[in-house]
This record gives structure tokens, C-alpha cells and sequence, in this order.
């Protein structure tokens, strides 16, 4: 296969390119929590503002979630004022950042808008972040927290039949090994899932990503290298944080790209957002072909 005819930017972005600020990697540890840090704080500076005009329309409630060793998540429901007491279908968000940035603030305005557009109740969990924690913290968080609303999903006023999960880049990668755990399991099953330039596979577990292409040069992962946003080297940073040591290409947690056939026959419809100018782009390609091979994609 080769999909790097997709990878030429578009005038569109090139115009968003040239605003965008030049950034320095950050190399030691003080430099990555501070980088972290500045970024959350900008982030919850943006969802704020937008906030002053959603937060009328949008009734919020915070939880604490437990987690298997003890420790607490921050969550929050997200409900629009106009659906009253109706039983409402729900959205699980998990945000992207690389497993580095995110917190339950910065989300606020992307999770008011996708509960005001969709009419749907929205639940926004913060799981743990590297540095200070690594795999698979962040994946048995979101396990966690699924289970919890499991058992919470009515006092959400939703559907336990029509639970959605959702996420971008990290948090798509989360939901993805999630769906894939919660199908195998006698627990809350997901009317589907939304996975937003998902990072599917372990940058260490990629051979079998490589042998379906006509050659590794058009890789994505070669024709972006330098991509803005999130080259290799970015990418490759926040992989590190993570402290996975010798990676299995056959565990399916963290590699929800490399499921075979037969354990993804039964996943629920999905949508997939994918951006040719990115080095997840052959990933999340590949796993939308299987997942469409086995009737689980959502015609566009």
C-alpha cells in the first residue's frame, strides 16, 4: 500500500503553518515539566474564554474516581440545560496530548461543545500523565473509570445502551485499547467509538505496519518526519515518557493497531479522523480498513 499522496499540504494548513510559533524541543526533565506546564496553562486559558459563553447553556458536575491502586481521577459530566430530564446517549472524551499535556480544565470548551451540538451527556476523565507516571497507568485509569461508569451511568441521566468513547491522538489511542479490552469482558459495551488521528501502534512495534507498505519510504512516518505539530522527534519524546520497556507487538493495549481479525469482528461502529500531513497517518489508515473489512466503520 502507499497512502503518501495524502501526505502534501494542503494551501489551507499552509497558511495555519506560517502563524504558528517556533518551539524548542525541550530536552531534560525540568524542561519537559515546565513545557507541559506552560502548554496545560495556555490550554486552560483558551477553554475558559470560550467557556464565558457555553457555561449558561451547559450544567457541569465533578466525581472522584478510585483507581485499582488507590489513587483519584478527576472527572466531569457535561449536560445541555435544553434536554431537561431526558435520558440522554453519552460521550467518554479522552483528550490527546501525548500522554503529557491535558488536564480537566483545558477540556471544558470541547466537551460543552460536543454536548450542545450532539444533544448528548459528556463525561471528561483526567487520567494520569508522564512524567510522573507511566505505562500502563494512563490505560488502567480509563479502565477504571469505564468500569465506574458502569455503575454510574444512570445517575448521568444516560443510556447505558448507547455509551460512546471518544478521543484524539493519545486519547484515541486510550479508547482504542479500551474498546478493544471491554469487548472481551462482561462489562459496560460501547455503542461505538470515535478515534480523531489516533495513535495506534508503539513506534517499537511498527514491522508489521511497515511490511503492508510498497516500501518504507512512504511511510508516513518517513514522508512526516518533520511535520509540524508532531514530528518523529516530538513523538519519540513523548514514547520515552511512557518507560515502555521491550515492547510486545502482540499486547493489544498497547498496540490496538496490530489486533488480529478475529478480535476486532465484534467492535462497534467507528468513525475515524485522519490527517494526511501526520505520522500516524498509515496507522490509523490500516486499522480503518480492517475495522471496515469487518463492518465496523460508519459511512461518511
Amino acid at each position: 500500500m502507499d497512502y503518501s499522496r495524502f501526505g502534501k499540504p494542503s494551501d489551507e494548513w499552509l497558511a495555519v503553518q506560517a502563524t504558528l510559533p517556533e518551539t524548542a524541543a525541550p530536552s531534560s526533565l525540568e524542561e519537559i515539566i515546565a513545557f507541559r506546564d506552560k502548554t496545560n496553562e495556555g490550554r486552560e486559558t483558551i477553554a475558559a474564554a470560550a467557556m464565558k459563553s457555553l457555561s449558561s447553556q451547559i450544567s457541569t458536575k465533578d466525581f472522584t474516581i478510585t483507581t485499582r491502586d488507590g489513587q483519584c481521577l478527576q472527572a466531569r459530566s457535561y449536560r445541555p440545560f435544553s434536554a431537561g430530564e431526558v435520558v440522554l446517549p453519552l460521550y467518554l472524551h479522552l483528550h490527546g496530548g501525548g500522554h503529557l499535556f491535558g488536564t480537566l480544565d483545558s477540556e471544558d470548551a470541547a466537551c460543552a461543545r460536543i454536548a450542545l451540538d450532539a444533544q448528548v451527556g459528556v463525561l471528561n476523565i483526567c487520567y494520569r500523565h508522564t512524567p510522573e507516571h507511566h505505562y500502563p497507568t494512563a490505560w488502567n485509569d480509563v479502565e477504571d473509570a469505564a468500569l465506574w461508569l458502569e455503575n454510574h451511568v444512570e445517575d448521568l441521566a444516560c443510556d447505558r445502551h448507547k455509551v460512546v468513547v471518544g478521543g484524539i491522538s493519545a486519547g484515541a489511542w486510550l479508547a482504542a485499547a479500551l474498546v478493544l479490552q471491554t469487548d472481551r469482558q462482561d462489562t459496560l459495551k460501547f455503542a461505538g467509538q470515535v478515534l480523531m488521528i489516533p495513535c495506534l501502534v508503539h513506534y517499537d512495534c511498527y514491522k508489521a505496519q511497515l511490511a503492508k507498505l510498497a516500501s518504507p519510504e512512504v511511510s508516513s512516518y518517513a514522508q512526516n518526519r518533520y511535520a509540524p505539530v508532531l514530528p518523529v522527534q516530538r513523538a519519540k519524546m513523548f514514547l520515552d515518557l511512557l518507560e515502555v520497556h521491550d515492547p510486545d507487538e502482540h499486547d493489544l493495549r498497547l498496540n490496538p493497531g496490530n489486533a488480529p481479525p478475529d478480535q476486532i469482528r465484534h467492535l462497534p461502529p467507528t468513525v475515524f479522523g485522519i490527517a494526511g500531513l501526520d505520522i500516524l497517518r498509515d496507522e490509523g489508515l490500516f486499522y480503518a480498513e480492517k475495522l471496515h473489512d469487518a463492518g465496523c466503520v460508519l459511512p461518511c
